[in-house]
């Protein structure tokens, strides 16, 4: 509270200088599924909010750690926790793969979290020049440690590079991929749309049909935590069931929102169940609720026998469930809806959340009358990123998680998908920079930079064997929010890698360089 008092002021000016901030969208939206779709207040406590503030030159106002919208359940805990806490990170939830699981551990210290504002919150210098820029960064990341590298760094204000070394060479992105889904759905989808699960009713047949909704997020646990609930789905449509005296049904469940095959190349991984159209809680076998975990063979057979339990519990009698297909002449019982995709996003990209991501890219396909499998929600995202004008030239997108090693991206490409998230003419692309992980705070960036750069950047990270990427901005010493992208290919070892893109990035944050 100490802290918050010093800093609101400073806020205070941030705010009267920055303007408002963007609105977040809460109108529900309804998913334009084919009809048989089948197998989903006010400012944060100061404490941390001036980690993330960027200002530049009014394109981006404010960036966290703490959001003003209540989007970020994951930060906003955290805050909780640590102001109950005294500071000490009581966390324990599972960490993204290939980052440690941490411990209880001291939050960082608020003069580096406070480092991005240095006395320059109504009066932000000019960039960075470029020769004094490569100075800082190409002892740092030309090394043997980072194999083969692609780097870049943006001016988000006047979208001008001011460092590149190789920004134009495709190189395998792993997770940074999720930059790229996440600007191609809201641009597809917008920030407010909502993945719908549904059952019908089959009159001739007495068959109720549970319709998936692409929601990997539904979710049959006690409790829902703000995602759509089987329970309530059940419980909704046993009522319906019951408004018409019918206590027996076939039960089936409907998965034809998707196309081919529900297996991702990389087979079965505890990173990412069968891709379907159907599922509750991602098909994890645990109490887990992101990272690694074992996943059930079949999650829409799995979310169907849930379902068929629940209408027991309701007094519905229901026959072991099978695939089918919903037919013109059913008529909805109940619905269930996701959060919006604004928060859907800023969950994918701060947990690095691949059933998300995948299931994202499939509805960028839906949305733009493509096949909804792993070609065409490659295709489609690919699609909707040259229509917002962005360097796509020698890009492949074959996954929405960046899982799939044939994936190939840029460094000017992701610095310019972040560049074009903070433009105001694009604020339905905002999510994408509130939801970059916080360094030393939240996501896959909680165990990192606790001695360096804490709560400054915000970064995506991506790591697969011999691949250590990181995408996201940073605030420099002078107030100047960059955007900056480091991918390293053909890595000897992911610790002496990942040390040095953190290196890298808090180089960024401490630079004047002029």
């Amino acid at each position: 509270m100490r802290i918050a008092d010093a800093v609101r002021p400073r806020l205070a000016r941030v705010a009267a200088a920055a303007g408002p901030w963007f609105t977040r969208w809460g109108r529900p939206g309804s998913p334009q599924a084919p009809r048989v779709a089948r197998p989903g207040t006010g400012w944060y406590t100061a404490t941390a909010a001036t980690a993330g503030l960027a200002l530049a030159a009014g394109v981006v106002t404010a960036a966290g750690p703490w959001d003003s919208t209540g989007q970020r359940t994951a930060e906003r805990d955290r805050a909780v926790a640590l102001a109950a806490s005294r500071g000490t990170d009581h966390d324990g939830s599972r960490a993204h793969a290939g980052t440690p699981p941490r411990g209880p551990q001291a939050a960082p210290p608020a003069p580096s979290v406070l480092t991005g504002l240095g006395g320059t919150a109504t009066t932000v210098r000019s960039a960075p020049a470029g020769k004094a820029l490569a100075a800082v960064l190409d002892p740092l990341l030309n090394i043997p440690a980072l194999g083969r590298r692609s780097a870049a760094v943006v001016d988000v204000a006047t979208g001008k590079r001011l460092y590149g070394d190789g920004s134009g060479d495709a190189l395998t992105p792993a997770s940074t991929t999720k930059i790229a889904t996440a600007v191609a759905a809201l641009s597809a989808l917008g920030a407010d749309h909502r993945l719908t699960t549904r059952t019908v009713y089959e009159p001739d047949t007495r068959e109720v049909v549970l319709v998936g909704g692409g929601d990997p997020t539904l979710t049959a646990r006690k409790q829902a935590k703000g995602f759509a609930s089987l329970r309530d789905l059940a419980a909704r449509t046993a009522a319906a069931l019951g408004k018409r005296g019918v206590r027996k049904v076939t039960l089936s469940y409907d998965t034809t929102l998707y196309k081919g095959g529900t297996m991702h190349p990389i087979g079965v991984n505890p990173n990412l169940a069968a891709v379907t159209p159907l599922m509750a809680d991602e098909g994890r076998t645990d109490d887990s609720s992101s990272g690694p975990a074992p996943r059930v063979a079949d999650p829409a057979a799995d979310a169907a026998r849930t379902f068929g339990d629940l209408l027991k519990d309701h007094g519905i009698t229901a026959t072991p469930p099978g695939p089918s297909k919903s037919t013109t002449r059913a008529t909805t019982l109940a619905t269930v809806s996701s959060p919006p995709l604004a928060s859907l996003v800023e969950r994918m990209l701060t947990h690095s959340d691949n059933d998300l991501a995948e299931a994202l890219a499939r509805h960028t396909a839906v949305a733009t009358g493509k096949p909804a499998d792993f070609a065409g929600g490659g295709a489609a995202v690919t699609a909707r990123l040259k229509q917002l004008k962005l360097p796509v030239k020698g890009i492949e997108v074959k996954d929405g998680s960046g899982l799939d090693r044939g994936d190939r991206l840029t460094a000017d490409l992701l610095t310019a998908l972040l560049v074009k998230a903070g433009d105001p003419a694009h604020p339905e692309l905002r999510p994408v920079l509130t939801g970059l992980p916080v360094a030393g705070f939240t996501g896959t960036l909680s165990g990192r930079y606790e001695d360096g750069a804490a709560g400054v950047v915000r970064a995506k990270t991506g790591t697969l064997t011999g691949v250590n990427t990181l995408a996201g901005t940073v605030v420099d010493r002078d107030g100047r929010l960059l955007s900056f992208a480091f991918l390293a290919n053909d890595t000897p070892g992911p610790d002496a890698a990942q040390t040095a893109l953190d290196k890298a990035a808090t180089a960024l944050s401490a630079c004047g360089c002029r």
